[in-house]
């Protein structure tokens, strides 16, 4: 038996070692030819080389697995040729300071369903090129989207390109056409603080930017409301919010976004809707050292210059955070040239007049006052607001009450707000404590 045991326990090695030992026959072959000079020795080189070529072969199928990693990257800024973006432009900064760990759990349960976001959604998750068809349907139908808000959520987040970069910092890329492509960064909760209170800069044109933005009238069937004002946006692809003064370096932030795809329907959609995921995020967890991975890719059709849309990319480092939310760039009602930027055709136009709350983000002539939504020159009342360039200034003792039930002084589109008296306002809403391009505290 202990003979057996031994036979058993050679014939194994011998089958282990086998590739090793015709190395060893190749390198004694060699010798002998070099010590000879005759040719016959290297006549059984050959097949050696093989069986031990096939042995290391049953080696390495004996020892690596099925690759797990399936993960499809979403850099897409361009599905006409190449998906590669070239770095043309590319601004990094680090965050001036990264706060010490504090709680890395959200605070209250209102929060906490915003921030999974994804959840509701895994089961349909589209790939890449099912997006883009999504948002050339969307686009080419003039519709707000499967929500109505200009946005729908697509699974977990799908994050590339970020291994070189660091906590606090950014960079912004174009595509190879020159558009504006993916923006990443790796937010920190320190940007999130810095970024309070007033615009960080000024917006910057992205390339392609139209020559003529008009005004124009979009009625959302969300809100049954009617938006009067400039049809475009320099849309941020990272947020002022998020970034602060770091998302006006470069016009690679930017894209040209309709004004219903920077903010929806009732201004907390759109651009706006990802935007506020990672701010809820920051809000359930003060002072924590956690960061968020945040990139936005833009999505165009061919050769177009205007994006049909763009996918926003959000993973917090403790994985609290972590959805894909698809965005809209149309406007509901309004048909779009997406090679130019130039309006074709508009049907906004015929229901504009039945609109309860019509609104503007710039002084409109012609306009009559509402009882608690007065027109941007109407007199009649000491309580009316006034208007100071783009924004509308309300009155000492009133505010613009949004649909988040936030307040503010001054909004660049006082017909999505509800303009009431600060006392009245008390009674169920809260005073906003940070502003943005479209609203301040």
């Amino acid at each position: 038996m202990k003979n057996k045991s031994k036979k058993w326990w050679f014939w194994v090695l011998a089958v282990l070692l086998f590739p090793f030992l015709c190395l060893y026959g190749i390198y004694r072959l060699v010798i002998n030819y070099r010590t000879t000079g005759r040719k016959v020795w290297l006549v059984g080189v050959v097949p050696l080389a093989l069986v031990s070529l096939f042995g290391f072969v049953v080696y390495a199928g004996a020892f690596s697995g099925p690759n797990s990693d399936n993960k499809t990257e979403t850099a897409i800024s361009s599905y006409s040729s190449s998906s590669s973006s070239s770095s043309i432009s590319t601004s990094t900064k680090p965050a001036k300071s990264v706060s010490k760990s504090g709680s890395t759990s959200p605070s209250n349960s209102k929060v906490a369903k915003k921030v999974v976001a994804s959840s509701s959604s895994s089961s349909s998750v589209a790939s890449t090129t099912d997006i883009l068809n999504k948002l050339n349907e969307y686009t080419n139908a003039k519709s707000a989207g499967p929500t109505g808000n200009y946005y729908w959520e697509n699974g977990s987040a799908r994050l590339s390109g970020f291994d070189a970069i660091k906590a606090g910092e950014y960079n912004f890329n174009a595509d190879d056409k020159g558009r504006s492509g993916v923006a990443r960064a790796v937010l920190t909760y320190s940007q999130y603080e810095d970024s309070k209170g007033s615009r960080q800069g000024q917006p910057l044109d992205p390339p392609a930017w139209p020559s003529s933005n008009p005004k124009i009238a979009i009625t959302f069937s969300l809100t049954e409301r009617t938006y009067h004002g400039y049809l475009y946006n320099r849309s941020h692809s990272i947020a002022d919010s998020l970034l602060g003064e770091g998302s006006y370096t470069s016009k690679y932030n930017f894209t040209t976004g309709t004004r219903s795809q920077n903010v929806g329907a009732n201004q907390n959609g759109g651009m706006r809707y990802a935007e506020e995921l990672a701010e809820d995020f920051w809000k359930a967890n003060p002072n924590t050292s956690a960061t968020i991975s945040y990139q936005t890719t833009p999505v165009y059709n061919a050769n177009e210059t205007i994006p049909r849309g763009s996918i926003v990319d959000i993973k917090s480092s403790d994985n609290t955070l972590n959805t894909e939310v698809v965005i809209i760039n149309s406007a509901e009602g309004l048909e779009i040239d997406y090679a130019s930027g130039t309006p074709i055709s508009s049907t906004s136009q015929s229901v504009q007049s039945a609109a309860p709350k019509p609104s503007s983000s710039e002084p409109i002539q012609q306009q009559a006052p509402a009882v608690t939504e007065p027109s941007s020159q109407a007199t009649a009342s000491d309580n009316s607001y006034t208007t100071n360039g783009e924004w509308s200034v309300a009155a000492p003792g009133m505010v613009f009450v949004s649909n988040s039930k936030k307040y503010y002084s001054s909004v660049t589109n006082p017909g999505n707000y509800q303009y009431i008296s600060q006392a009245e306002a008390s009674s169920f809403a809260e005073p906003a404590q940070r502003g943005n391009q479209y609203a301040r505290p």
